[in-house]
Formats: C-alpha cells, structure tokens, sequence
C-alpha cells in the first residue's frame, strides 16, 4: 500500500497506473517505462497536501465551540432587546423526528396573537454550512411578523453555538431536513396557528433544505421560496475544490466524495428530485453570485421552467447591487446592522415584494 507522507518524505515517483515508485524510478517487477503505465509523475507534495480529501468523521474541520457560545449568547440578547415592544421572541427547543436530537429555534410572533386558528405560520432557515440564524436577518422577521405571520427558525444539526455535538452532528441533505420539519410539530401547538396556512422560506443552504422539502412525497406545507439555494452537490464539491469537500466527505452518514458515495450526494441534491414538487414554489437567483454561483444556480431554473412551469415562479436577477457577502449571494439580505434597519437596493426591493405577494397569495396575512 502506498503511504502518502513516507512518498512525500523520499521523492517517491508515481506511475499513472497508480503505483508508487521508489527513488530510482522503477515500480517493483518492472522496468523503466514498461507495463501499463508508462509515464513518471513526481509527486509535488504541497499540491498532494492540498488535494488531500479525508472520509474519517474525526477528521471534520473543526471550530472554537466556546468562542461559537459566547457570540450566539450575545446575539440572542441583542435579539431579545431589539424585539422588546415590537414582537414577541423567545427561545424554544423541540425535539426532531430523527437522530434522538434537540432543536433550538427562534419564535418570533406578533404580540396580539388573535383567535384560534387564526395566524399563517412559516418555518425560516438560515443557510451555511456550518451557520446559524443571525441578527442581519431581524428587520425581514420584523416584517413578516407585522404581517401577522409567525415564524419559527430552527438551528438544526450542525449549526453554530451550541458546542461539540451539535457541531458535529451535521447532516447536510440529511437528517437536518427532518429536524427543521419536526418545527412544524412545535407549531401545531400554538392554539393561535392555523396548520392549514404553512410555508418554508430559506436562504442558500437553509433555500437548499426548503426544496427538499418540498420535493417530498409528503410534506405540511402549502408553499415554499428559496432564496440562491445550492441544488446540486456534485457540480458544488467539484466547483469549490478540496478545502469545501472536506465538511462533506467527513459527515458521520456520507464519509466519502461524490464518485465513493454516488447514491447518497444524488438523494441529497434537489436538483434530482424537482420532478416531486406539488405545491407553488418561488426561487430567486443571481448571476453575481459567487457562493451558488450562477452556473450551479441555473440548473434548478431550468429544471424547473421546463418541468414544473405552472407551479414555479422564479426570477434570475441580472448583477444585482452586491450585498455584505458573496456579492450576489446575499442581494436581497442587504442590513444595517448597526440600525437593524433594511439596507435596501432597487433588487431587494423587488425581490421582498415579490415575496411578500407570493405568501399573501397562497397562506394568506
């Protein structure tokens, strides 16, 4: 067996038979140039150092948990007092369908709650591959809830801020769809929440667990929007190269790449699945993107007009104004954090309004 740091400490030269050779450029049983390679490649140990790609859970990128604690206490404080008179917040865990797991999530309401059965709920999924909800989402949660919706935002598994565990256990396209469904239960103990009148909405990786939402056979919700959401792991991992692949390829449930675990990166990429979509859908791109850039980005645009045109409704926004990351991954999540007030530009603007048409059209105010 070839081992890779005693080869980069001795030169050795590798046949592109996939043989490792020793100092003298002959791989055991053969000469110089024959058998079924033929061409001596010297491995380049900086570049092999690079490409290198783990399938061992241990090895996940890991992260400062308590660094992650200290800033989401602070972030739920600056929470708390941003919302004092204007809405109700509050902190909430559930337990998810799956993986023996508690949920934290935020519940955001309006402060007259009104009769039974009364209020549209949605369920909010902040994005990142490991990423939680921030408080540059606060002035479109304000929004919303002064439509009269309540929304609810998971932290599933895998989000930031809740130590080791919950770090380590991501499961992206996994078990984390289920964990951010499960709040649906949570929900339906509201006596103020009509589970009749449920959508999904999220961004980038949090838009990505909103179609596979709804690319289920069964679901509770009625509509969903994903705003620049990743659809399709094989083209993301191979655009976006090694150092991106590694959070992947160490997830306890897929341990492996793309071409080692085809079947588990194809269940986990919406773009296979758009043929199951029942319920109206709105999706918002960008071609500035340069996290879902537009090359990923379209293939579910196209999917979806020549598949599913009456029930889809989607906007490729040319070079958006850039918003505070990404350029155009994050065009309509434009906020003055400081103010907590939208930064809005001419497609923000749109893109919101759009939104806010869309859920009055089909789970009402």
């Amino acid at each position: 067996m070839f081992v890779l740091t005693v080869a980069l400490t001795t030169g050795a030269i590798v046949s592109l038979d996939g043989q490792a050779q020793g100092q003298g450029g002959q791989a055991q049983g053969q000469g110089r140039g024959g058998g079924r390679g033929g061409q001596q490649v010297v491995m380049d140990e900086a570049r092999a150092r690079q490409l290198y790609v783990s399938n061992r859970h241990e090895d996940h990128p890991p992260a400062n948990y308590e660094a992650q604690i200290a800033a989401k206490a602070k972030e739920d404080a600056r929470y708390a007092d941003a919302c004092r008179g204007v809405m109700e917040c509050t902190k909430i865990t559930y337990r998810s369908s799956v993986g023996d797991m508690d949920i934290p999530a935020y519940l955001f309401q309006p402060l007259d709650k009104g009769g039974p059965r009364s209020r549209a709920a949605m369920i909010w999924v902040h994005g990142g591959v490991h990423g939680n909800w921030a408080i540059s989402y606060f002035p479109f949660v304000r929004e919303a809830v002064q439509k009269g919706y309540v929304i609810i935002a998971p932290e599933y598994r895998g989000s930031t801020g809740y130590g080791e565990a919950h770090y380590m256990a991501i499961d992206y396209g996994g078990y984390e769809i289920d964990d951010t469904i499960s709040a649906v239960d949570y929900l339906k103990t509201l006596p103020h929440v009509n589970p009749d009148r449920l959508g999904i909405m999220g961004w980038s990786h949090g838009g990505f667990i909103a179609l596979h939402s709804v690319f289920r056979e069964k679901h509770p919700f009625k509509a969903a929007v994903a705003m620049v959401p990743v659809t399709n792991l094989f083209f993301r991992l191979s655009y976006k190269g090694p150092s991106y692949q590694r959070s992947f390829s160490t997830m306890e449930r897929v341990l492996g790449l793309p071409f080692e675990r085809r079947e588990i990166y194809k269940e986990r990429s919406p773009i296979y699945h758009a043929d199951k979509l029942q319920v109206p859908l709105l999706v918002h791109v960008a071609t500035n993107d340069t996290d879902v850039n537009f090359e990923e980005a379209e293939q579910i645009i196209d999917a979806l007009r020549a598949r599913k045109p009456q029930l889809s409704d989607t906007k490729v926004y040319v070079n958006p104004t850039p918003g505070p990351a990404s350029v155009g991954h994050t065009f309509n999540r434009r906020t003055n954090t400081t103010t907590l007030q939208r930064d809005d530009s001419p497609e923000q603007i749109d893109s919101w309004n759009l939104v806010w048409a869309f859920w009055e059209t089909h789970i009402g105010k």
